[in-house]
């Protein structure tokens, strides 16, 4: 009898054990692709139908931001969770600090703020995660970010600055991801992905036989390149999932997808245009956000607005860790789980230049402050110094900007002057989520949406 409750005993510890079993967790993210770019969202032309597939066995969220539209600042806050004026990294190249002149190294400086952070992977090692960095990384060597392995050595070594040996995971194959998953895999450890290549993100150089696919019907030479980059990503993308189906582990891996921020590309150069990435228009700060954990998340397409910020904490509480009490974002998981609604009525983003005038100070290079509530999104700009990257920006429109993303998704019509008392709500909401500390650099309007 003793040896009958004695074997339902451990029957009933293994099965928790094994349900207790945390999931394994890959973070895909694009880098400099609209919200639009892709067949899911609509695109005429641009195929990613492995993303395609993803996103319809996923949580989607098609309303869904970034809270800062360039590249470094976007992925320092999905590493700590916190927004740029919190984390301090506004900018992707540091120029000056006015706290300690003359800095002695203004790139180990700006560096060193993610060692203020309890960033995503070293929660994750806290559950026993081991973790792989691939793709942009700006913040020193992997390992200052808390992963146990990785493929950017960092600033100082060669090519430092945003990846170095990391750039070419994706654009010559997945073969470092591979050996890390192996093994973990065989280590018996839950693993955790930071897969952010360097695509479509120029220099576009796609594979002959994509560019000549949408060389027939893209609108210039430089939409084709550009269109067939994205669906060279998705190709890698499809590549990493079937390296997980293939290795056993997909039906226990969450996967969240984002871009770091948006893209419109000209039609004269390779560059981008006007209220695409650098600017918080929908072209820079727009993305899908989705989630994927087969059998676990139930498949679902929601308008709810979520933003980037909260990517860190619902998968610090989807390995079981405990969320840092100064995160902002929301843990996702009753809407992913349970499909509950996200408890939120707004969102906030904030811009700053490209080039970092002061790492001290952030309000120097201040552009922008925005918050979305509903179908409504207030727009406000400052006069920081913007840098030599910056001069696509041309913000000639001082006033605050009040567009109905419902009736305008594009935002051609400025509503602030018919709104007044719905443009003085929304700044006070502004002001709560982030008050400046300085005015002298920052231009100053009044309710009416005219300049004092």
């Amino acid at each position: 009898m003793k040896q009958g409750w004695l074997l339902v005993v451990c029957v009933l510890f293994a099965s928790i054990a094994l349900g207790a079993k945390k999931p394994n967790i890959v973070l895909i993210l694009s880098d400099d692709q609209a919200w639009e770019d892709y067949s899911f969202m609509g695109h005429d032309q641009i195929q990613t139908p492995h993303l395609d597939k993803l996103a319809k066995e996923s949580v989607l969220f098609r309303h869904a931001y970034v809270p800062t539209s360039l590249c470094r600042p976007s992925l320092m806050t999905l590493a700590t969770g916190h927004y740029v004026h919190t984390h301090g990294v506004t900018g992707n190249d540091p120029k000056g600090d006015s706290a300690t002149p003359p800095a002695e190294d203004l790139r180990e400086a700006l560096i060193s703020k993610i060692d203020a952070f309890d960033t995503l992977p070293e929660l994750l090692a806290e559950q026993g995660y081991l973790s792989h960095q691939s793709g942009k990384w700006w913040e020193g060597n992997f390992t200052r970010g808390g992963f146990t392995h990785g493929m950017t050595a960092g600033y100082p070594n060669k090519g430092g600055r945003h990846g170095d040996v990391g750039l070419k995971i994706g654009r010559t194959g997945l073969a470092p991801i591979e050996e890390f998953v192996t093994m973990a895999i065989e280590k018996e450890k839950p693993f955790f992905l930071w897969y952010a290549p360097f695509m479509p993100h120029t220099p576009h150089t796609p594979p002959e036989r994509l560019l000549k696919k949408y060389s027939k019907t893209a609108p210039s030479p430089y939409h084709a390149k550009y269109y067939a980059m994205c669906e060279w990503f998705d190709e890698t993308c499809g590549e990493l999932l079937g390296m997980l189906d293939e290795k056993g582990v997909r039906d226990n891996t969450i996967i969240a997808y984002v871009c770091d921020n948006g893209w419109i590309q000209k039609s004269t150069s390779r560059g981008y245009d006007k209220r695409s990435k650098q600017t918080p228009y929908e072209g820079g700060v727009r993305t899908p956000i989705f989630f994927s954990w087969p059998g676990k998340y139930k498949p679902a397409d929601r308008e709810d607005l979520v933003s980037s910020i909260d990517i860190f904490p619902t998968l610090v509480a989807a390995a079981g860790g405990k969320i840092p009490k100064d995160v902002p974002g929301l843990d996702l998981s009753k809407t992913l789980l349970k499909g509950k609604g996200v408890p939120r009525k707004a969102i906030f983003g904030e811009g700053f230049a490209h080039d970092i005038k002061d790492i001290s100070d952030p309000e120097v290079t201040l552009l922008y402050r925005w918050t979305i509530e509903g179908k409504w999104k207030l727009l406000l700009t400052y006069d920081g110094e913007v840098g030599r990257y910056n001069s696509t920006h041309e913000r000639k429109e001082r006033r605050p900007q009040l567009f109905d993303l419902e009736a305008d998704p594009w935002e051609k019509k400025n509503l602030a002057a018919a709104n007044p008392e719905r443009v003085a709500r929304l700044v006070k909401a502004i002001e709560g989520w982030y008050p400046l500390k300085k005015r002298k650099s920052v231009t100053v309007f009044n309710l009416r949406g005219d300049n004092k």
